[in-house]
């Protein structure tokens, strides 16, 4: 599921979540609607690609993953781990849901 928002500075976010509610990932702002639209109709190409994901680990061991666009810029990254496992089943979650999400009208 996707959860658009309308930032009090007006830029637009969004989150993609579980079923249970749990954000997965978090986007970075968007100065307008339009082209975060564009980005959501491109996440099921982006999540092909094993360089969309860049797994890293804070100062205080938890582990998160940030996600990438063809261009290498960011489009948002994912909640804090306690393990490398537990960042890896939260990508292949994220694969998963958003593998599903309705192919985009055109």
């Amino acid at each position: 599921m996707i959860q658009i928002k309308k930032e009090s500075d007006h830029t637009y976010t969004f989150d993609i979540q579980t079923k249970e509610g749990q954000a997965l990932l978090h986007s970075v702002p968007f100065n307008d609607r339009e082209k975060m639209e564009e980005t959501i109709a491109n996440l099921k190409e982006w999540i092909k690609r094993q360089s969309s994901f860049e797994r890293k680990t804070n100062y205080h061991g938890k582990f998160f993953f940030l996600f990438n666009n063809s261009d290498g810029n960011l489009i948002g990254n994912s909640m804090f781990y306690s393990s490398e496992a537990g960042m890896e089943n939260g990508i292949k979650n994220l694969k998963n849901i958003i593998s599903r999400l309705p192919d985009p009208v055109t």
